[in-house]
């Protein structure tokens, strides 16, 4: 049922009746926060629902961490490391 044009112009008039032109703009600063207040409570519920219904997937295991491989540079234990005065 669509709302007809004189019901709104009818309620403007009644709010500035009431209200006065110097509130109506803290007035309509005051909606415009409880809406947004509202749209916020609303994402955040919708959010919190479908992140609920995810399935939880467990953390993947830990590793230990790989021994390090020798590297090429370093010299062999036995051939090069004697020096030729200790012979």
């Amino acid at each position: 049922m669509p709302i007809h044009p004189f019901w709104i112009v009818a309620i403007i008039v009644i709010v500035l009746i009431i209200f006065g032109p110097g509130r109506l703009p803290e007035l309509g600063a005051g909606i415009g926060k409880a809406m947004r207040e509202f749209r916020k409570a609303t994402s955040e519920l919708t959010s919190e629902v479908t992140h609920s219904t995810q399935p939880v997937t467990p953390p993947p295991a830990a590793t230990p961490p790989a021994a390090p491989a020798p590297s090429e540079s370093a010299p062999a234990q036995g051939s090069e490391s004697a020096s030729p005065s200790s012979r």
